[in-house]
């Protein structure tokens, strides 16, 4: 048994679903648990929709619900024909889940009705799916995985019920694999007891697929990608980045500690824990080789670089020029969960601590206020971060060459430098 995991652009247009299916269709005889996210830039317009309506703006909300909901409809017409009416059906009753929401004033906090509206987005994209495999005689079975998938109610950032999810993964997922059926189920989202939708947070499809994978114990898990495998850069920054064909899962963790776009810690631990192989591959051409992520040692890599830019440096001093203790770290560190900030970059000295940020202005502004009661601070905004893993000294000199480097870092395997 595998699972197979497809991101937002391998369906967004009718194109692009149908060489979904065509990709299914090389592998007739594998039994799969197909996670689908939501279309393109879905969970982007549902999110303005869910700040028009917090904001109480009714008719701004319906309108851009209303889009969505056109967009939707049409990719269905163009692919489907003796399928139309029933998909056309479901996909009213998502509509309507939301549309009786947004004619309500709101009473509750705004991540609750985030999940509720952003949520819809997967349900939509599995629907249109799971109607099209049909279309073209592939068995498959629609799963709400919010009927599979048990949250608590931490909204935007649920925590899964581990106990409560495997008995519905083992009484409704694996009888109809043994039925020989395809399933159909979306990624990100959850519910609670109350039958409350929730979303998992940040890369919440992946870590939907590793939970199946893990809780299916299943031969492997696939995630199909715009890209031809895990890159050494983005090739967007970096056009001579070069192809990885294999990575230990401590290798893509420690690449996504520095801020690479891979695959996200959260979504390795599930695989790492029953020695599941997670496979990238390429959606634009399967029969690239990709990559596979296992419990091997990542051996001959090359160097690794991730370039962070529009990063603020904060430098603090005490006042009084004392020591730094652990009793300023444990403050700065309660101030960094209030403000909900994670530093890129960190280093301490005698009397002074130096964090690198993503450029959050208003949280930073906030933090920096209150730190400024203990500590004397001093703000560098417009810099950047480089990160060089398995550094050598051509990367050094390609990379971070003749910058002016503010802050540098060095160890046997990393070398990181905070620059104008």
């Amino acid at each position: 048994m595998k699972v197979y995991k497809f991101g937002g652009a391998s369906v967004n247009s009718a194109e692009r679903v149908s060489n979904v299916a065509t990709i299914l269709e090389r592998f007739p005889d594998d039994d799969l648990v197909i996670v689908i996210s939501a279309m393109g830039k879905t969970t982007n317009a549902l999110e303005k929709v869910a700040h028009a309506y917090y904001e109480e703006k009714k008719e701004e909300a319906l309108g851009l619900f209303d889009e969505i909901k056109k967009q939707h409809l049409t990719i269905a017409k163009y692919l489907l024909v003796t399928h139309y009416l029933a998909c056309e059906a479901r996909l009213k009753d998502f509509f309507t889940e939301v549309e009786w929401m947004l004619h309500d004033a709101p009473v509750r906090e705004f991540d609750y009705y985030y999940d509720q509206i952003v949520s819809v987005g997967e349900l939509l994209a599995t629907c249109i799916v799971s109607f099209y495999l049909s279309e073209r005689g592939i068995r498959n079975q629609w799963m709400d995985v919010r009927d599979i998938f048990r949250t608590d109610d931490n909204f935007r950032d649920a925590n899964i019920n581990w106990e409560f999810t495997q008995q519905q993964v083992d009484r409704q997922i694996l009888p109809l694999i043994k039925e020989k059926k395809w399933v159909v189920t979306q990624g990100f989202i959850g519910a609670t007891d109350e039958n409350e939708s929730t979303t998992l947070g940040r890369e919440g499809s992946d870590y939907s697929a590793a939970l199946f994978a893990s809780m299916l114990h299943a031969e492997s898990l696939t995630i199909w990608k715009d890209v031809e495998s895990v890159m050494s850069a983005d090739p967007k920054m970096i056009p001579d980045a070069l192809p990885i064909h294999s990575l230990s899962y401590n290798e893509v963790i420690e690449m996504a500690y520095y801020g690479a776009q891979v695959i996200h810690p959260k979504t390795i631990k599930p695989l790492q824990n029953k020695n599941i192989p997670l496979y990238v591959k390429c959606f634009l051409d399967a029969d690239l080789p990709g990559t596979v992520i296992h419990d091997n040692i990542s051996k001959d890599l090359p160097p690794i670089i991730v370039i962070k830019e529009n990063q603020v440096m904060m430098e603090l001093k005490t006042k009084d020029f004392s020591f730094v203790g652990d009793a300023h770290a444990y403050q700065l560190y309660q101030w960094f969960n209030e403000h909900s900030l994670r530093p890129t970059l960190t280093q301490n000295g005698a009397i002074s601590l130096i964090f690198a940020f993503d450029n959050w202005e208003e949280k930073i502004s906030r933090f920096s206020s209150a730190a400024a009661e203990v500590f004397d601070v001093h703000v560098t905004p417009g810099l950047t971060l480089t990160t060089i893993r398995h550094y050598n000294k051509n990367a050094l000199d390609q990379y971070v060459g003749e910058k002016e480097v503010l802050v540098k870092q060095q160890t046997l395997k990393n070398f990181r430098a905070l620059h104008r």
